[in-house]
């Protein structure tokens, strides 16, 4: 090769190198702005400026949760100088110790490394009255300032697995959660949770450009670049507050639920989950939190909308409904019962009452045999080939309750529950191997079902409203916020509406006939309010059967309906009813008639009966 060839190739080679170069730079400082920002970065500082969250009101206005303000303490360990650490201990109210441990930790060379010039956290949530102190004398620790933000404040107990709590984002949230940054907070559980996305505002910042001292100096443009934080929107509640909190005095030192809806609307009244954490303990979540995941009877866990249950006899309603819509059983239909529902050598037993009994009676008074003989005319109606596929019908009828499936609520975690399908059984038992007999535990709501005290509440919404049902909500329409248009839907079941007429008057019976008349619930009327209700006795095989009761009131126009569920409760009419009937009275009352059984249930304490979980 010529050497005016080398020479060429080794200009062309210069000249793309040099062309390569040129479009690098060129890319970087025209088109890829990330560098500059980066440049910027360095030499600016960003203080992040917090919104307040939105305010949290029941349904009558009263606030349930408000905000109070406090401030981040922050430390820049670059910009530090000899300070005197008993001054800042006083001021900021804490040890001095802290104060030690704390500078000791940032001068380890490795952390130092890490932080640069950055600020962090040294004493998050110190109290707004500690840090004017510290403003005070601000002057003498240079590298040391504060970040106001917010705290949530409770002027009202209403529940704290209701409400909620918020807390610092951790790792796992953010990348779920994109547009969170670290250092922001977010509502984790309950009502916070689920209206994080209006409660959590927008959050502003100021620039200040910084020196090669990493001192802050003026600001950035001149102020003109900076943002205005704003405020979250405010939520209006279905909750009642007295209500609630009313409801949570009964419950004290028992395990289980109460769920209250409007009928009408779909509205979540009250929603108690026993025992649960107490609002005190939610502002500051992170220092009780360790204390609450140990307690054994679990208070993190929402039991109105997380726990699966057998409904016992309230279920009872479901198949009694589903009867007469499928044509097996007319409001005359007439079963006995001898102690229980007798088949080959097995008996599905029952309390002593008179026999025999039809429907309406046989819901005042709870007859286990005769949902038996319902249950089984149902699953082998002729008018199907097979047991299968009577028993699909059956489920497709008890689905359109809202059994099953998750209501769709707008409170999280909700639980789906559990109705077996065919083939459920056809894995146990093989195809054909299995009848009526088999199952016939479902006829009394035992055996393989699970629902949630808020599938109970629904369920009894739905006889109240004669056929249908609002989705079971905990929002309502406000100024700054509008609800999904599911919320205001109704869902019919599969029973025609004329039948509920035929059950309703049993339900009645059993709560206003009188002592010894045979009502199961006589110990939940209130004169005057015509309460319609249904007992159960779920059984448990870790201890005592559980206590369930579902009632609505008045008769007619119903304006609440409630389901209570106390574990190891023992029969309905013990626990469940008395606590559902109180909730009811103070509701529409506004005052309790019957001052010997609120004590009752006051001081009652199950505590100790029950299996922790």
């Amino acid at each position: 090769m010529t050497d005016s060839k080398r020479h060429i190739k080794l200009l062309l080679g210069l000249v793309v190198a040099a062309l390569i170069l040129c479009g690098r730079i060129f890319y970087i400082q025209i088109v890829d702005d990330s560098y500059k920002i980066d440049a910027q970065n360095n030499s600016m500082v960003h203080i992040p400026i917090y919104p307040l969250r939105g305010i949290i009101y029941d349904r009558n206005g009263k606030i349930l949760v408000s905000n109070k303000i406090c401030y981040d303490f922050h430390c820049t360990p670059s910009a530090v100088e000899a300070f005197d650490t008993l001054a800042l201990s006083q001021a900021l109210g804490v040890e001095v110790a802290q104060i030690k441990e704390k500078m000791a930790y940032y001068k380890q060379p490795r952390v130092r490394r890490k932080i640069g010039y950055r600020s962090v956290v040294m004493f998050p949530k110190i109290p707004q009255e500690q840090y004017l102190r510290f403003e005070e004398i601000a002057y003498r620790f240079p590298g040391f300032s504060g970040q106001a933000r917010s705290l949530r404040a409770y002027p009202y107990n209403a529940g704290g697995n209701l409400l909620g709590y918020v807390s610092e984002v951790d790792a796992a949230y953010i990348k779920n959660h994109p547009e969170y940054k670290s250092g922001d907070y977010a509502g984790k559980t309950g009502i916070e949770a689920t209206c994080e996305k209006w409660l959590r505002g927008v959050k502003g910042e100021k620039i200040f450009y910084r020196d090669s001292k990493n001192r802050i100096g003026a600001p950035y443009q001149g102020g003109e670049a900076d943002t205005d934080a704003i405020s979250g929107s405010d939520i209006v509640t279905t909750i009642d507050a007295e209500l609630q909190n009313y409801g949570q005095q009964l419950m004290q030192n028992k395990v289980g639920s109460l769920v209250a809806i409007e009928p009408s609307t779909g509205e979540i009244l009250t929603l108690v989950s026993s025992p649960g954490i107490d609002v005190a303990q939610l502002a500051d979540i992170g220092s009780h939190y360790k204390d609450i995941v140990s307690n054994p009877y679990k208070p993190m866990f929402n039991r109105a909308v997380q726990a699966s249950y057998p409904p016992g006899s309230v279920f009872k309603l479901v198949n009694g409904l589903i009867g007469l819509q499928e044509g097996v059983v007319k409001p005359t239909t007439k079963y006995p019962c001898q102690m229980g529902y007798h088949f080959g050598r097995n008996t599905l037993g029952c309390h002593e009452h008179r026999s025999p009994l039809d429907l309406e009676e046989s819901v005042m008074m709870s007859c286990n045999a005769y949902f038996c003989y319902v249950f089984r005319d149902l699953i082998e109606n002729p008018q199907y080939e097979t047991v299968a596929e009577g028993f699909t019908k059956w489920r497709e009828m008890v689905s359109s309750f809202g059994f099953g499936q998750r209501l769709g609520s707008d409170f999280p975690s909700e639980l789906s529950g559990f109705i077996p399908q065919s083939s459920y059984y056809d894995r146990y038992y093989g195809k054909k191997g299995w009848k009526a007999h088999t199952v016939i535990s479902l006829s009394i709501g035992q055996g393989e079902i699970g629902c949630t005290p808020l599938h109970l509440a629904n369920l009894c919404a739905t006889i109240a409203n004669r056929g249908f049902y609002y989705t079971p909500h905990i929002v309502k329409d406000s100024e700054q916020v509008s609800i999904d248009a599911k919320y205001k839907t109704r869902h019919y079941t599969q029973v025609d509406t004329a039948h509920f007429s035929t059950i309703i008057p049993g339900m009645y019976r059993a709560v206003n006939s009188g002592y010894g008349s045979g009502g199961t619930a006589s110990v939940a009327a209130v004169e005057g309010l015509e309460i319609c209700g249904k007992t159960g006795t779920a059984q448990n095989p870790h201890g005592d059967d559980h206590s369930v009761f579902i009632c609505f009131a008045p008769k007619e126009n119903p304006k609440i309906a409630v389901a209570a569920y106390i574990e190891n409760g023992g029969f309905g009419a013990t626990w469940a009813a008395p606590i559902a009937s109180l909730l009811v009275e103070k509701y529409l009352n506004g005052t309790i008639s019957r001052d010997y059984l609120e004590q009752r249930m006051l001081e009652g304490n199950l505590m100790n009966k029950t299996k922790k979980k």
